[in-house]
């Protein structure tokens, strides 16, 4: 039996760049061959999932692997690798190194050594609850109970993805993205990805490159429900990544108004909200609107990789007034947990405001 009819992937055989590649015309919706299975042997130590787990490739994971098996070092390899793919700042290690080493990041109690709520320590999470408040220009003040962290945004997505979707089900998103979005809604939940295809040029009634309107959303829904694919959320990230790109208002409550219309939830990333330095630019968080159109299905993520140039300290938050939905991705956690010390300096590094 095909690797691809196994995971339920489709037959085709083109990798996901070529199709992010492809041309408008003749296109269908695209939300599979994340791997070619033909170039692969199949293992016999391996279930079926197993098997897929082993073959995906990601956008970018060749050449990630690549990287950590050959990296650039000026004195010791100098015909190295250079990794210009990776979001990752380190630039600022003399002065995360000195925080983080400082005496009251040093903490050890009882409670960091034994088992949370799931949902993370209360301490950490009213301190995200205030965070996320004041940088996020929140109209009022945010709740602790509506905070879940977990170990990364990446796990975010793949709990949000397992929770939302069955399998075989999509989530529509605009290219160009972020690609560990792929694996982490695929691996765990085979949630696929169906696409909003933006164009690098102004056409039509768009006034800026890659702008995402609502028709081109529209588009993609109508196609993939033609195909008879469920989707059931949308993912926008703001600022986004990798365009820098950040949505005005009006353009926000377009996203959720359409959302709203089609009852998918919008799972929001914004994980580089602190990091917008044009001046002329001014980032505005879902979690700052009046009023949103259909809270119950908007989740707003962020972490601390790119705003605190800390990537290696896995955290990521979710704020959602839905709790049912809070209380699935909580089940997750105790996968995808923080461990006690780490919460203790995450909150720590937030009440240096």
């Amino acid at each position: 039996q095909a690797l691809s009819e196994i995971a339920g992937m489709g037959g085709g055989g083109g990798d996901l760049q070529e199709m992010r590649a492809r041309p408008l015309t003749g296109r269908k919706v695209d939300m599979h061959s994340f791997c070619n299975p033909g170039d692969f042997q199949r293992s016999p130590y391996l279930s079926a999932r197993g098997n897929i787990a082993n073959i995906f490739r990601g956008s970018t994971e060749e050449g990630y692997k690549a990287y950590h098996a050959d990296k650039y070092d000026e004195d010791k390899n100098p015909n190295g690798i250079i990794n210009f793919g990776t979001s990752e700042n380190k630039l600022c290690f003399d002065l995360m190194s000195k925080r983080l080493t400082q005496t009251d990041m040093n903490l050890m109690e009882p409670p960091l050594l034994q088992y949370p709520d799931w949902k993370g320590h209360m301490f950490l999470r009213e301190e995200v609850a205030r965070f996320l408040t004041y940088y996020c220009k929140a109209p009022a003040p945010l709740k602790a109970e509506n905070v879940i962290v977990l170990n990364g945004c990446g796990s975010l997505f793949s709990a949000l993805a397992t929770v939302l979707c069955d399998p075989g089900e999509a989530v529509l998103i605009a290219t160009p993205f972020y690609g560990g979005i792929t694996q982490s809604v695929f691996l765990y939940g085979n949630v696929k990805l169906v696409y909003a295809y933006l164009d690098s040029k102004i056409t039509g009634t768009s006034t800026r490159p890659f702008q995402l309107t609502v028709e081109k959303l529209e588009k993609a829904l109508q196609d993939a429900r033609a195909e008879g694919v469920t989707v059931r959320a949308l993912i926008l990230l703001n600022p986004q990544n990798p365009l820098g790109d950040i949505y005005s208002l009006s353009e926000l409550r377009d996203y959720l108004e359409f959302a709203k219309r089609h009852e998918l939830h919008v799972i929001v990333d914004e994980i580089y909200m602190l990091s917008v330095f044009d001046e002329s630019a001014t980032f505005h968080s879902v979690l700052g609107m009046d009023r949103l159109p259909d809270p119950q299905r908007t989740h707003v993520m962020w972490g601390i990789s790119k705003d605190f140039a800390v990537s290696g300290i896995r955290f990521g938050t979710l704020y959602t007034e839905n709790q049912d939905v809070a209380n699935a991705v909580a089940s997750l956690c105790y996968f995808h947990g923080v461990c006690g010390p780490v919460q203790h300096k995450v909150a720590q590094l937030l009440r240096d405001r």
